[in-house]
């Protein structure tokens, strides 16, 4: 008997950038990376910056998120990121820049909910440049 799969949706505000039946979707929670599969209770969640880990016929496939939220039922999971990238084309300079820029807003911030939130972005991008 195989698996029961779960649809999954990747939308950017340009683009649909996957639509695809998986067995498994991990994504970056705001608590934690929590993996989604079909029969998942009902949620919505707050995305951070990370991966998102699309299992499909035992292959992996990766996109870089910067954010946004997810929306799942048993049957699918939609995730509309602020941006998505898929791993491919995720260029290493431009991450490195990212990080940088990241790491000035920490330094620039003026309040304590602004610095934790710009450090949380920099060790975020910095798991993200971990997995190259």
């Amino acid at each position: 008997m195989a698996a029961a799969k779960i649809a999954f949706d990747l939308v950017s505000p340009e683009r649909l950038l996957l639509s695809v039946q998986a067995d498994m979707v991990t994504v970056p929670g705001a608590e934690g990376y929590m993996g989604v599969m079909a029969g998942h209770s009902p949620l919505v969640a707050t995305l951070r910056a990370g991966m998102i880990d699309v299992l499909i016929d035992g292959k992996d496939d990766r996109y870089f998120i910067r954010g946004g939220f997810a929306e799942i039922s048993p049957a699918k999971i939609t995730v509309l990121a602020e941006e998505a990238i898929p791993m491919t084309e995720l260029d290493l300079a431009v991450l490195d820049q990212r990080i940088a820029d990241a790491q000035e807003d920490e330094i620039a911030a003026k309040t304590d909910r602004d610095r934790q939130a710009a450090g949380q972005m920099v060790d975020d991008l910095k798991l993200v440049r971990a997995a190259f």
